[in-house]
């Protein structure tokens, strides 16, 4: 069958096609994305604090709509629609979903940051496979830090922080170039945040398997030396603290133009490079990991994984 899949992310809205059937890799068809920021379009201030703007409503409802007309043209039979954690947190989530609803016809889904922890490890377990042992699965968003672990398809933990990239640049970098004082205050913060639940992964030993995934993750693999995405996504990416803590500095010093020119990072998400290099790398100190492999997989195939473990089985 061919599904239409709707991420409203913090950054980004998506629509990933897929020809899809039970006991095959979802084989993505097509692919319509937009930059919409949700997560920079919250008021920052006065009575709608932390509610998405009117700017923001309107942006979203446009890309809904865009993307059902594509879904329509590419012949999706269904369309699974869900937005994290940009309009979950937002004070006015149930308005801003009413309203695409009235204008689109399309109810999305908000999902629990437990629930984007958990459908990401569905992700990963299918990709790498039993092999892998113990998992432990981490995916930077723009508005939070998805972690999760265990033995089986369904993690043992899984839960959600506060920490996406976009968010922590918006919070504190907002006023420009992050200063010395700057970068040690916010060091401290996410590792105070990440510390405080992690004898919840830790408690029944380290993991066999560390992976990552997410455009944050991608993109610091790529720094650091990892395949660029033409070479497919067969290739091993390794994202190793030891390069990681070696960049950080470096990225620190650079404008704009200097991370808009490193592989891998795009224009639009410069500032989120520093604040989520931090938050790896604060993943894998407090986790003990050497390095951490990027995978392909990440929520939205375990969205359709998941639509397609629910279809019956035809004999």
């Amino acid at each position: 069958m061919r599904l239409g899949v709707l991420d409203i992310g913090s950054n980004t809205g998506h629509l990933l096609v897929v020809d899809a059937h039970g006991g095959a890799a979802p084989l993505p068809a097509y692919s319509y994305k937009e930059p919409l920021r949700l997560a920079e379009h919250l008021v920052p201030d006065g009575p709608d604090e932390g509610a998405v703007s009117e700017d923001g409503i309107d942006a979203l409802t446009a890309f809904t709509a865009q993307a059902l007309d594509v879904a329509e043209e590419k012949g999706c039979e269904e369309i699974l629609a869900f937005a994290t954690s940009a309009v979950r947190d937002s004070a006015n989530a149930d308005a801003v979903l009413d309203h695409v609803h009235e204008r689109t016809d399309m109810r999305i889904e908000v999902l629990s940051g437990e629930d984007e922890a958990r459908l990401t490890f569905l992700a990963v377990r299918r990709w790498f496979g039993w092999s892998a042992g113990r998992l432990a699965v981490f995916d930077i968003g723009g508005g939070s830090l998805e972690i999760a672990g265990g033995a089986d398809e369904a993690p043992d933990v899984a839960w959600s922080l506060p920490l996406g990239a976009a968010r922590l640049a918006r919070a504190h970098f907002g006023g420009g170039t992050p200063d010395v004082d700057d970068i040690k205050k916010l060091r401290r913060s996410i590792r105070a945040e990440i510390a405080r639940d992690a004898g919840h992964l830790l408690r029944v030993g380290p993991p066999d398997h560390a992976a990552a995934t997410s455009k944050t993750f991608r993109s610091l693999a790529r720094i650091c030396g990892a395949a660029p995405s033409s070479e497919g996504p067969l290739v091993q990416r390794l994202l190793p603290l030891e390069e990681l803590r070696a960049w950080i500095p470096k990225l620190v010093e650079m404008g704009h133009d200097e991370l808009a020119s490193l592989p891998g990072v795009s224009s639009s998400r410069t500032h989120q490079i520093v604040p989520g290099a931090l938050v790896a790398e604060a993943c894998m100190d407090i986790f003990d990991l050497e390095a951490l492999e990027v995978c392909p997989w990440a929520l939205r195939e375990g969205v359709i994984l998941e639509k397609l473990d629910q279809l019956p089985v035809l004999g």
